[in-house]
């Protein structure tokens, strides 16, 4: 191509080109130029991929790594089982030193597919297991179909699992219900709004996948990532909670995704997950009052985990702390708008409050 048309087909200037050329051969764009071109070798085809490294004297291997997906997928499988329960599992438990108001304690479990697991255990009576799983799938679209059949037999297992902890057979402990995933996104083919979108998707999989198919869970038909990701994608239930030249960070109605842009400044993963396991296990409570409810029955809880103590879970999770930073508070209010915890939480303190008198 000549150096206007390149830079047409790279959507760039002709002077940001004709730099690049003037800089030598032993010049590197930086920053979001080397993501454009990172993009453009990505989508090529094999034959020019193998130009390119014969020119560069590169390994066909090293080629393939600059549009390489890399996300580490955390699972939040939360399920109700009671303080009783819960005080019984805490017991062989090590208490977690950052809980800080949400009292509970934590042990590390073995997962057949997983990293990493570990059992939070509430003393207001929910259990959560996290799984770390890192990932290199070839697109978004085979992550989200993974993450659909992989919960198919990751809740019961979850439910195996607490079982075999309580000794009780499996009428006596419900399986998790409520899904959420956190993809922590460390490397990507994308650039420029093509990069925003596809974490929107990340936070939204449900569009890029048929979940009613015969087979269960798959791809919908048609080049749908591929379309999404050259047009744009949004929905107005996703919030973002990024900041400009630190992260790309959005919260939709399956999960939340990040990508860090500067790792002495961004928000860490502990962070992430502490805030997603906490609007889980209140999650958890709510729905566990609200099925009271709608069962016909006078929800209780112990005193200690009545109405005073949604309410005081409320206002710490919407009330911004001295000690927080911007991004914090930004991401609290993400995820507490797109979860719909605030109102579950209103709606479960006005029944218990009820039920007292």
């Amino acid at each position: 191509m000549s150096l206007r048309d390149f830079a047409a087909y790279l959507g760039v200037s002709d002077r940001t080109v004709s730099n690049w050329e003037g800089g030598g051969a032993s010049y590197q764009p930086r920053g979001e130029s080397q993501a454009v071109l990172d993009t453009a070798l990505s989508r090529a085809s094999e034959d020019v991929k193998a130009r390119f490294a014969d020119a560069r004297g590169m390994s066909d291997a090293a080629v393939s790594v600059a549009g390489r997906i890399e996300v580490d997928s955390h699972k939040f499988l939360p399920v109700f089982i009671g303080a009783e329960r819960a005080r019984k599992l805490r017991a062989h438990m090590t208490p977690s030193v950052d809980a800080q108001w949400l009292e509970s304690s934590s042990a590390r479990m073995n997962h057949p597919e997983a990293q990493d697991c570990v059992l939070h255990v509430f003393a207001c009576g929910v259990a959560a297991f996290h799984l770390v799983q890192p990932h290199e799938p070839a697109t978004l679209t085979d992550l989200a179909v993974w993450r659909y059949r992989s919960y198919a037999s990751d809740l019961p297992w979850a439910r195996s699992k607490l079982r075999s902890l309580l000794d009780e057979d499996h009428t006596g402990v419900p399986i998790p219900e409520y899904v959420l995933s956190l993809y922590w996104v460390t490397s990507g083919p994308w650039a420029g709004e093509a990069h925003d979108t596809a974490l929107r998707l990340l936070s939204t999989p449900s569009v890029l996948v048929d979940r009613g198919a015969p087979d269960g869970p798959a791809p919908l038909d048609g080049p749908v990532e591929e379309s999404l990701l050259a047009t744009g994608f949004d929905h107005p239930d996703i919030v973002s909670f990024g900041v400009r030249g630190v992260s790309t960070g959005y919260a939709g109605w399956s999960g939340v995704a990040y990508a860090s842009h500067s790792d002495e400044r961004s928000l860490t993963t502990a962070e992430l997950v502490a805030c997603e396991l906490t609007v889980q296990a209140l999650w958890c409570f709510t729905g566990h009052v609200q099925q009271m409810v709608e069962d016909g029955q006078d929800p209780s809880m112990p005193e200690q985990y009545g109405w005073r103590f949604l309410r005081a879970a409320a206002s710490r999770l919407t009330t911004a702390r001295p000690q927080e930073t911007a991004q914090h508070v930004l991401m609290r209010e993400a995820i507490m708008k797109t979860s719909g915890l605030a109102e579950r939480l209103r709606a479960a303190q006005e029944a218990l409050r009820e039920s007292v008198g």
